[in-house]
């Protein structure tokens, strides 16, 4: 028997009533308030939250509160990430941030989707796809990566951008949808 966890992580339709997801999201939402009510001379008090919130966070990482998660416990943050303030991670699939990468403040990486199908939205399920992004990437203010896109290495995604497909890596993606900028 599959559980509605192993479902939603697979990108297949699931419900998000589920008690065991529930429970996790709770956990999620306790770990974050008392994370966002933190100031960044906290370093004692903001590592062992993050620490219990992520899959993984690598050294010399900086999360700016406030932070926003849907589950936590799929996001893997590398070393020397920084994410600004009010970024929003819905991690109903696994997210992955490489090393070194730099997130603007209210950038948004969004694992969480819904189905295409009126009647599956309808019965309330809901499903996702995860998001990478690679090494040494710089993700503009405001920017939305959406469910199902990999930023590959040294890529640069535009302030504000809604980036709905893959980026190649060293690419510069702006706009809405993002469209690739022609190399210099």
């Amino acid at each position: 028997m599959t559980s509605e966890r192993q479902k939603m992580l697979a990108g297949e339709p699931y419900r998000p009533g589920d008690a065991e997801l529930v429970a996790i999201r709770a956990k999620a939402q306790r770990l974050m308030r008392a994370y966002n009510g933190t100031t960044v001379s906290d370093r004692d008090l903001r590592a062992p939250l993050l620490r219990e919130m992520l899959a993984g966070i690598g050294p010399d990482t900086d999360v700016r509160a406030p932070f926003y998660v849907d589950y936590g416990c799929h996001i893997t943050l590398g070393r020397n990430v920084f994410l600004n303030y009010g970024c929003v991670l819905l991690d109903v699939c696994d997210i992955t941030v490489g090393d070194g990468t730099q997130i603007g403040p209210m950038a948004q990486l969004l694992a969480a989707d819904h189905p295409r199908d009126p009647a599956l939205r309808a019965a309330g399920l809901e499903t996702g796809k995860p998001v990478h992004v690679g090494r040494n990437v710089w993700i503009g203010a405001g920017a939305l990566i959406l469910p199902g896109v990999t930023v590959g290495d040294d890529a640069i995604v535009g302030a504000g951008a809604v980036v709905t497909r893959d980026v190649p890596a060293g690419a510069t993606v702006v706009g809405n949808p993002a469209r690739l900028l022609p190399l210099p």
